[in-house]
């Protein structure tokens, strides 16, 4: 697949450089040094780009080439229509331009994290009048926040006055650094809650590890040293009438169905569901779990994926609230990334959720 993707950008890269040196040579130059060496700087620059980050890179010509594309549809409308010339010099520069201010603020949402709140509410009695949780997902420490900064929103966390925190997944990244995985799980036990903070597994928090220097035993570790409470296919009362229900990641073999793990609860109790991926709604539903968390989409992370998910039905939902039967479902966007610097389909944030008790 790589390969196929490098092959992509080489591809992409030659036809930027065609365009480049047409213009180039209709300027006549008479130093044949500066007739190539324009159009190969900004190839240069890109292919620097892509040494240090294939990805980020990829993502960033792919908007210059679409923004390019557009521009020179615009261009063949003015011509055909108005009868105006729209220089294919203007067209370029145009779209180096847009796709530099398109992905700033894709780079601004990514790395700047709101609070996002929502207000349930349920008929079940729960016992409380209010009962806060506070979601925190796709944290992928080291991606776009080390450990240090993962802290910082702990602190602004505890100012909400959480009853509980809960982890809903993919907590550490590819490259998270032991350190960085130390770090975070320390911020985990400055939390200050009535219930506690729970965590459960996503699709990145038990593989890689050859390339992080740690294992899983040692993140189970530092989870419980902070105390933090895993659950994995398995339910806790956090109040007599509210149980906690924290389930295994979607690929894991041995995960236990929505039935399953419903068949001995007691329906008048409200039931609170921790899943990183959303693509279990039909089921958890039928088995009549009242709130489930999730996150995994990174909220589309960026346009158009979210719409395409939705199309091809990839995920049950990209993003927020949903309610399926008497099921409330909730996607967070997530507080960090897997590797991609920009969101521009969605923001960065953690999840204050008010459940009301409406008798």
């Amino acid at each position: 697949m790589k390969v196929v993707l490098i092959l992509f950008v080489f591809i992409l890269l030659f036809f930027l450089f065609k365009r480049i040196y047409r213009l180039v040579q209709k300027l006549n130059m008479k130093n044949s040094f500066l007739s190539w060496s324009i159009p190969f700087t900004p190839i240069v620059a890109f292919l620097i780009f892509f040494f240090k980050n294939f990805i980020n890179g990829l993502i960033v010509l792919l908007h210059f080439f679409v923004f390019l594309l557009l521009f020179d549809l615009l261009g063949f409308i003015i011509k055909k229509v108005f009868k105006k010339r729209f220089g294919s010099f203007a067209r370029l520069v145009l779209a180096f331009i847009v796709t530099f201010l398109y992905l700033s603020y894709g780079y601004y949402l990514a790395h700047h994290v709101v609070e996002t709140h929502y207000v349930i509410e349920t008929t079940k009695d729960i016992g409380v009048d209010r009962f806060r949780i506070v979601q925190i997902t796709d944290s992928h420490i080291g991606s776009t926040m080390d450990g240090n900064r993962f802290i910082s929103y702990m602190e602004r966390i505890n100012k909400t006055s959480p009853d509980i925190v809960v982890i809903t997944g993919d907590y550490v990244d590819d490259d998270t650094s032991k350190e960085d995985m130390i770090k975070a799980c320390s911020g985990l036990g400055q939390l200050k809650t009535k219930y506690g903070v729970y965590f459960v597994f996503g699709n990145h928090d038990k593989g890689y590890f050859k390339y992080r220097g740690y294992n899983e035993s040692d993140l189970r570790l530092e989870l419980i040293k902070n105390h933090v409470v895993i659950l994995e296919d398995q339910s806790i009362d956090l109040l007599e009438n509210l149980t906690l229900i924290g389930r295994q990641d979607a690929q894991t073999k041995s995960r236990m169905s929505a039935q399953e793990l419903t068949q001995d609860l007691d329906e008048q109790k409200y039931s609170l569901v921790l899943d990183h991926e959303p693509n279990d709604y039909k089921q958890e539903s039928e088995a009549g779990m009242d709130l489930v968390l999730s996150g995994h989409t990174h909220g589309g992370q960026l346009l158009p994926i979210k719409y395409i998910s939705k199309l091809f039905n990839i995920d049950d939902q990209s993003y927020g609230l949903q309610k399926r039967k008497n099921t409330t479902f909730l996607v967070s966007s997530g507080i960090g990334n897997w590797t991609i610097q920009f969101k521009t389909g969605a923001v960065a944030e953690y999840v204050v959720i008010d459940l009301i008790n409406r008798k």
